[in-house]
């Protein structure tokens, strides 16, 4: 199959395919537009089950980051990196060499940034080879791991989503259901016990579990079991399609609102999460801290405060869409489509 007639290829400007057999990278940097500026996204670090697999995230994450940078009114363009995990050992240091050298030929038409299975030590390998990049750790504009920003957007979406669903101000004495408590899961539950709700939450990784238990009081339960909790809200912060025929036949929440790009695994979920009256806070417009703080970090001086407006105004879309969604009786994800691609000049 042609990626041109992959289901996921949205005419797309550039889908570039690295390899460099010495550091063992297998890398596709998919360039959704640059109509905004620059692309942008995140390069994820991951073990596909085949190369069509990783094709069609790299397509869909890319075109996400597109509407993402549109809803958050950034100048900045959509795009993302996957590269294919290597089996077995491997040289981390030659592999994000390697890639950096694949990023600088794309001469800043795309500009990398940390997501799953990468940190801000590997963007500073990928320094070495080109200015393309951020999310440091070191430098003058550097703001390191931008994974409390985007917890903390997606705190404030989903206090939106508890307003307009539940009519209430805070979600103190609510239940969350969490999947998935990496950085941004983790940090996303701190706000919420913070902010007095109570925690169900799942991981595959039974040290944070503990921890989460520990710190936040959290009740631990199987994977295949936090879509069954009987809570108020059910956030996806782990990969993408949690949101799928299965899953919603056993989802009892009023809310999903999470952290997780491409919740939906198709977009006919949307509807039928409307359907359900389950309120979708559309994960593009509610996750948007991280690529924010990029977007400071971008513009050469890191600038806190803008960053924390930038979250402000986040919310505030959120809010229109649901209005919308409510006038016209649509559900939310098409509302922000629509919304974005009429920013994206792609009516």
């Amino acid at each position: 199959m042609f990626v041109f007639d992959h289901p996921s290829f949205d005419d797309h400007e550039g889908v570039h395919v690295f390899t460099d057999p010495a550091a063992k990278l297998k890398a596709i940097i998919s360039v959704h537009s640059t109509t905004r500026g620059p692309s942008s996204g995140g390069c994820r670090l991951w073990s596909y089950e085949s190369e069509d697999a990783a094709i069609d995230d790299v397509l869909r994450l890319s075109r996400a980051m597109s509407y993402k940078n549109a809803m958050a009114n950034l100048e900045l363009g959509g795009g993302k990196t996957v590269i294919l995990k290597p089996e077995g050992e491997f040289d981390r240091e030659a592999l994000f060499t390697a890639f950096g050298k694949a990023v600088q030929t794309l001469g800043g038409k795309y500009i990398v940034a940390e997501d799953v299975g990468v940190s801000p030590a590997d963007m500073e390998i990928i320094k070495t080879q080109t200015p393309y990049v951020a999310g440091l750790n070191s430098g003058e504009a550097a703001s390191g791991d931008p994974s409390p920003i985007t917890a903390k957007g997606v705190f404030l979406g989903l206090r939106a989503a508890v307003k307009h669903r539940l009519g209430k101000d805070s979600v103190r004495g609510l239940s969350v259901a969490v999947q998935g408590i990496g950085h941004v899961g983790y940090a996303l539950c701190r706000h919420l016990h913070e902010a007095g709700a109570k925690l169900i939450v799942t991981d595959i990784n039974q040290g944070t579990l503990r921890k989460a238990k520990a710190e936040f009081g959290a009740v631990v339960v199987g994977l295949d079991e936090i879509y069954k909790q009987d809570v108020d809200i059910f956030a996806p912060c782990a990969l993408g399609r949690a949101i799928n025929p299965d899953s919603l036949l056993q989802l009892k929440a009023s809310i999903v609102a999470g952290a997780a790009n491409n919740q939906l695994s198709t977009p006919e979920m949307g509807a039928a999460l409307h359907r359900k009256n389950i309120l979708f806070a559309p994960d593009y417009v509610i996750n948007a801290g991280g690529i924010i703080n990029i977007a400071s970090e971008v513009s050469g001086t890191y600038d806190l405060d803008w960053v924390m407006a930038k979250l402000d105004e986040l919310e505030v879309t959120t809010r229109e869409v649901f209005d919308i969604s409510a006038r016209e009786n649509r559900p939310t994800n098409e509302v922000a489509d629509v919304m974005a691609r009429e920013r994206l000049g792609r009516t």
